[in-house]
């Protein structure tokens, strides 16, 4: 995997971030299988030779990506869940909103992620290191003491779910006239204020 060495001067640092740049871009347009390292160079502005003296391989560019992706997808949860002074209540109003915001910003990422799920074994295995996220005793405890008992996956699935759920189906909404493209914002919006209280309600 590739390090960045202590002695690399400011040039260097802006063509490593040239390449980082443009393989996220090329990465999450086309998935790992379909991208080539010269389409990454390409985008860099760059020659193929350079990018595989900084990076050897497409390979070691993914894990650097689809682990900056994954984490930002499902890096959250740990954190928030596994905190003893945060409510079941304010856990899923953070979770939502923070999910929310960060899915407006960024529409594409749970296709890219989830998709290279089904054929990256560096994702499985990233997969399976966080699962203890799904069985938090903090979140178990909780939920038993509001005498709640759904489980603890279920309570992250719902939470996760319901507010994901319109980002990945965005295009059948839009396509169908459900939502029109200049609209979405606003319904995803009004839904982060609502999920809270439909998450709670399932609970009961």
């Amino acid at each position: 995997m590739y390090i960045c060495s202590p002695k690399i001067n400011e040039m260097e640092i802006t063509t490593e971030e040239k390449i980082i740049n443009a393989a996220r871009s090329i990465f999450t347009q086309k998935g790992f299988s379909a991208t080539r390292t010269r389409d990454i160079a390409e985008e860099a502005g760059i020659n193929l030779a350079l990018l595989n003296y900084y990076f050897r391989s497409k390979k070691n560019l993914f894990r650097i990506i689809i682990e900056e992706k994954f984490d930002e997808l499902f890096g959250m949860i740990g954190p928030i869940l596994s905190d003893p002074n945060i409510t079941l209540e304010e856990k899923i109003e953070t979770l939502v909103t923070n999910y929310t915001n960060l899915l407006l910003a960024n529409e594409d990422l749970p296709f890219f992620v989830l998709s290279e799920l089904k054929t990256n074994e560096f994702i499985l295995e990233k997969v399976k290191r966080n699962a203890q996220m799904l069985s938090q005793p903090i979140i178990e405890n909780q939920l038993k003491e509001r005498g709640f008992t759904i489980s603890t996956l279920n309570f992250i699935m719902n939470v996760v779910s319901m507010t994901m759920f319109p980002f990945i189906s965005k295009p059948l909404f839009v396509s169908s006239g459900l939502v029109k493209e200049e609209q979405f914002t606003n319904f995803v919006m009004d839904r982060k204020q609502h999920i809270p209280t439909w998450v709670m309600n399932t609970l009961k």
